[in-house]
């Protein structure tokens, strides 16, 4: 799989040195990974590049599944020290399990050294609905102080058309950019959103399960 575009939403820092949180060290560290665990996602498993079957997801039982190809993602993170399915703070004053004391868990999340707060990663697998939720997500994050950056990666126009109907996708998101990057949020700051694609199609290769089973990691 490869990213297609890489749109930089919020990049801030007061760290010495910089006054652009994509400058620092840390974050060069961050988008390297970012981008191996991108190059690392294969279909079928076992092959050197992602093919899709070029299949349209609109109707039932066709096109391909999202949910193992976020896997093959999340697990070459794991592998890289990278926290799975981590839960922000709970609220102060409210009780765990409270409806409204906690959003949703994030995908990847990775402790950074130098005084910055975590950075988070979220894999769309849901509608544009979840993809919104996602985004804000990571800036109530930022904006309260336990992460200090994320990264929202959602498919491309072109691959969309083959996976889940109505997945949440760069297209449907680029209206908004320009109203987040309007926010500030911290001192310390970084929020993008990253556009992944096939490297090719083909009728040879299997569909992509739609569900948990199935793995996209070679």
């Amino acid at each position: 799989m490869r990213i297609i575009h890489w749109d930089t939403l919020i990049d801030r820092t007061g760290q010495a040195g910089s006054d652009r949180y994509s400058l620092t060290w840390q974050f060069a560290e961050i988008e390297s990974q970012i981008n191996e665990a991108v190059r690392s996602t294969v279909w079928p498993p076992g092959a050197d590049a992602f093919t899709i079957y070029p299949e349209s997801g609109k109707k039932r039982g066709e096109g391909n599944g999202v949910k193992p190809i976020k896997e093959g993602f999340v697990c070459t993170l794991q592998g890289m020290g990278w926290e799975l399915e981590k839960r922000a703070p709970r609220r102060s004053g409210m009780n765990d399990g409270e409806k409204g004391s906690r959003p949703g868990a994030f995908d990847c999340h990775r402790v950074m050294e130098g005084g910055l707060t975590p950075f988070v990663v979220e894999w769309e697998t849901g509608n544009v609905s979840s993809s919104h939720r996602s985004i804000n997500r990571m800036a109530l994050g930022i904006l309260d102080g336990y992460v200090s950056g994320g990264v929202l990666i959602v498919p491309s126009r072109a691959l969309a058309q083959y996976l889940t109907d109505r997945i949440g996708n760069s297209p449907e998101l680029e209206p908004y950019f320009r109203l987040w990057q309007k926010w500030t949020l911290a001192e310390n700051a970084y929020l993008a959103v990253v556009t992944v694609e096939h490297d090719d199609e083909s009728t040879e290769v299997p569909r992509i399960p739609k569900g948990t089973d199935g793995r996209a990691q070679g």
